[in-house]
């Protein structure tokens, strides 16, 4: 996965794919965002921000497509969040809550169940920890941790991680798994 910054303290994004291609992708959309600031004098929005992305996508899609899957999130300036889903065929949707890679098999039924529109910030951290613990009873390979950022009004705010089990699920056998991780195993 690769994350960055699209839009300081606005909109941030954060995509799957080949780590060169994902790279490419968003170095190239920051680029152009700040170059629409610089020439207009003014931030596109997350949902302009969006539609350039997405833009960009079905461009490419013809002749040298980029293999993205991306989530695009943001406030708008009237203070509403906003986040947008988009896959690498540069379909795009407007999204509640959304997750993408082989955990969001496991989590999206779970963020379903339990998201509610008028969540409090602790209550959104709640679902996501119940979301991590989804994943690492179901998926193969469990990260140490989990970093976790809060896209808000003031800005993207860097919270504690969520310590994660860094385990291998009890199926899979031993002589399947790297030797480094043998002895969380």
């Amino acid at each position: 996965w690769y994350q960055r910054r699209v839009r300081e303290a606005v909109v941030s994004t954060q995509s799957t794919g080949s780590s060169g291609i994902n790279a490419e992708y968003g170095e190239y959309i920051q680029k152009n965002l700040k170059l629409y600031e610089m020439i207009h004098g003014y931030k596109l929005t997350p949902n302009a921000a969006a539609n350039f992305s997405r833009k960009v996508l079905a461009k490419a899609l013809r002749s040298n497509p980029y293999q993205v899957n991306l989530l695009l999130g943001g406030v708008e300036d009237c203070g509403t969040p906003s986040l947008y889903f988009m896959d690498y065929l540069a379909s795009m949707t407007k999204e509640k809550f959304a997750a993408h890679g082989y955990g969001s098999f496991f989590i999206l039924s779970t963020m379903d169940r339990y998201y509610k529109d008028d969540m409090t910030r602790d209550e959104a951290l709640d679902l996501l920890k119940l979301c991590i613990k989804e994943v690492q009873s179901r998926f193969i390979v469990n990260l140490n941790s989990f970093s976790v950022k809060f896209i808000g009004k003031e800005g993207i705010t860097v919270l504690e991680n969520i310590p994660g089990s860094g385990t291998v699920h009890k199926d899979v056998p031993r002589e399947a798994i790297h030797p480094e991780l043998i002895s969380r195993a």
